[in-house]
């Protein structure tokens, strides 16, 4: 049995996701800050029949972001899957003439250094899983492909991050390890045609089977 682990899970998409997996007998790791929260989501998930387990990490710490990973595998079976969807602190966003060299490090640490360092620890592991097999999927803001002078901190981090997946699927996909980026634009929106969590979720399991799709873009209202 292999898993999905999913930094930055939460109720909204993270949970979606975990249910979509699940139904197709993944093991489901949970990673974000707060043991209390990812604990109480594993047992709201369990009652749907989705076997998971949460996992304390700070993606602004690379070895506990490492920690956790390598707790996923030796839990709940190899990492096939992983999402990296946290959600951007909103102090990573200021207007561009009001941000300072400061106001970029959380961002960077956040969107650059965070899955540098996931990507590392699963990789191994997903190349003994033998071709066709691996997945790697980022989750990102509107920002990634269209900076906003509001929001400058999300605008550089998400835009390098968006950089490091787009090279790590050219060469990764060489040996047959998937590499997808959904950008969402604007808010998820329960009951939306396009950005219910559901229907996201839907479409980040369509990047994983259908392994022949780099970006796909949900465009904002």
């Amino acid at each position: 049995m292999t898993s999905i682990a999913i930094i930055g899970a939460g109720k909204g998409l993270g949970a979606a996701v975990a249910r979509r997996f699940g139904r197709e007998g993944f093991t489901v790791g949970l990673i974000s800050r707060n043991q209390g929260r990812l604990d109480a989501l594993a047992e709201e998930l369990a009652q749907d029949g989705v076997q998971a387990q949460g996992f304390a990490a700070d993606v602004r710490d690379p070895a506990s972001i490492a920690r956790a990973l390598e707790q996923v595998t030796e839990t709940l079976g190899p990492i096939e899957v992983l999402q990296y969807s946290p959600l951007p602190q909103k102090d990573f966003m200021r207007p561009v003439m009001e941000t300072t060299p400061a106001d970029l490090v959380g961002p960077i640490e956040f969107s650059i250094y965070g899955p540098v360092a996931a990507v590392h620890q699963v990789v191994p592991g997903m190349r003994f899983l033998g071709e066709n097999r691996g997945t790697i999927l980022f989750v990102n803001g509107g920002s990634a492909v269209k900076p906003g002078r509001n929001v400058t901190g999300t605008s550089v981090a998400f835009a390098g991050q968006a950089a490091y997946a787009e090279l790590l699927n050219e060469v990764l996909g060489e040996e047959g390890i998937q590499v997808s980026q959904l950008i969402i634009g604007g808010r998820i929106v329960e009951g939306d045609d396009e950005k219910d969590p559901d229907v996201l979720a839907e479409l980040l399991w369509s990047l994983h089977t259908g392994r022949d799709k780099f970006r796909h873009q949900v465009s904002a209202d």
